[in-house]
C-alpha cells in the first residue's frame, strides 16, 4: 500500500545513524532484510563494521538484497546469507544449526521479519501463518541462538541483545488468546479486509502483542537467571515498507487515504527503533522504542514509550510461554 501512496524521503534517519557507534567485531542476525525496515538495519550493521547474518526465504528479492548488501564497500566478506523460511520450524532449526556453526558468538539477534493482514492460512506445520511467521518462529529462533548470545557475552563482557519487532497494531488487543497460537490456521475468522480492519487484522494485532509480551516474558526469566542479555521492543510508526502493498488502496476510505499520505514515514525512518535497540548504548532493557506521543505514534525519532499493562500483564505472559512451547514441541528454559 505504501508503494501505491507516493515516495518518501528519510528526515531524520541520516543523523540518526551518523550518531550510532562503530560495530567492529560484532555479529548481527537478522530476520527479514530484503526490504524495508530490515534491510535499513542491515545496511546499518554493514555500514558501522559490523558482522551480518541475513536470515530471509530464498527467493529472488532475498539475493538481490543480499548482493546489494555485498557491494558496500569493504563489506563483501561481512555479509552472510542463511536461508531461513519462517513458516517452516524445520527451516528455522536447520538455519539455526547453521548460524550456530558458524557464527558461535553472536551479539544481537533481531527478530524483524514480518507479514500483515495475510490470508487465514496455514503453514506447513499447522499454525496461522501470520502467528507462526511474526512470533513462534522468533520465539523458536532465540532459544535456539541463546548459547550464541551467551557466549558472545561471555567474550567480550558486553551484554549481548535480542531486538522483537512490534507495531502499533499490539493497541488494537488487549488480550492475547490461546486459539491464535495454535494449530487453528485456516479457522481464524476469514480474509474480509474493510479500512484497515477484519479478521485478517485481528489475527495481526494478536501477532504484534505477542512480540512486545515475549519481550517482557524473556527479560523476566534473563533477569532471574541473571544472564548478560538484554531484550527489547520497537516499532516502526506509520512506516513507508512493503509490509500492506498486498493490500488494496481503493478499499480504503478517502479519508484515511489522504490520513496515510499525511502521517507516513520513510522505511528508514520507521527502522529508527528497530537500529537503536541494536547499536544504541542508551537503550534500556524491556524498552519499546520507536515515535512515541499522540500524532507521533506514527512518525518521528524513535524514543523510549511506557510499556502497556497489556505487555506487562502476568496473564499474558504466562500464556505466550506457555502456548509458544506447546507450539514448538519443546521447553524454553532460560539459564546458563
Amino acid at each position: 500500500m505504501a508503494s501505491q501512496l507516493g515516495d518518501f524521503q528519510p528526515k531524520w534517519f541520516p543523523d540518526f545513524a551518523e550518531k550510532l557507534p562503530r560495530v567492529e567485531g560484532k555479529v548481527f542476525v537478522v530476520t527479514g532484510t530484503t526490504s524495508g525496515t530490515g534491510f535499513t538495519a542491515a545496511k546499518t550493521v554493514v555500514e558501522k563494521g559490523g558482522t551480518l547474518v541475513a536470515l530471509n526465504r530464498p527467493s529472488e528479492r532475498a539475493t538481490a538484497a543480499l548482493q546489494k548488501l555485498k557491494d558496500i564497500p569493504e563489506a563483501s566478506d561481512r555479509v552472510h546469507g542463511v536461508d531461513c523460511d519462517l513458516q517452516s520450524f524445520a527451516s528455522v532449526r536447520e538455519a539455526a544449526a547453521k548460524v550456530r556453526e558458524s557464527f558461535p558468538e553472536v551479539h544481537c539477534l533481531a527478530n524483524n521479519a514480518g507479514i500483515m493482514a495475510t490470508p487465514d492460512r496455514a503453514t506447513k506445520d499447522g499454525f496461522d501463518e501470520q502467528m507462526q511467521t511474526n512470533h513462534l518462529s522468533h520465539f523458536l529462533l532465540v532459544k535456539e541462538l541463546m548459547p550464541c548470545l551467551l557466549a558472545s557475552a561471555a567474550k567480550t563482557g558486553e551484554d549481548a541483545r535480542i531486538v522483537n519487532h512490534s507495531s502499533g497494531a499490539r493497541k488494537r488487543t488487549q488480550v492475547l488468546e490461546e486459539k491464535y497460537f495454535g494449530k487453528n490456521g485456516g479457522n481464524l475468522g476469514g480474509d474480509e479486509v474493510s479500512n484497515m480492519a477484519g479478521p485478517p487484522f485481528t489475527r495481526y494485532a494478536q501477532t504484534k502483542l505477542a512480540n512486545s509480551v515475549f519481550t517482557h516474558a524473556l527479560a523476566d526469566r534473563l533477569e532471574a537467571a541473571k544472564l548478560p542479555v538484554k531484550v527489547f521492543s520497537c516499532h516502526p510508526g506509520a512506516s513507508a515498507t512493503s509490509l500492506a502493498n498486498h493490500l488494496d488502496i481503493n478499499s480504503l476510505s478517502s479519508f484515511k487515504v489522504f490520513f496515510f499520505k499525511m502521517i507516513l514515514q520513510s522505511a528508514d525512518d520507521g527502522a529508527m527503533g528497530l537500529v537503536k535497540c541494536m547499536m544504541d548504548p542508551s537503550v534500556t532493557s524491556r524498552g519499546m522504542y520507536g515515535p512515541n506521543g499522540w500524532f507521533q505514534t506514527f512518525y518521528g525519532p524513535a524514543e523510549y514509550t511506557k510499556p502497556l499493562d497489556s505487555e506487562t500483564d502476568q496473564a499474558n505472559k504466562d500464556l505466550l510461554w506457555r502456548a509458544s512451547e506447546q507450539a514448538i514441541g519443546e521447553t524454553f528454559t532460560v539459564s546458563q
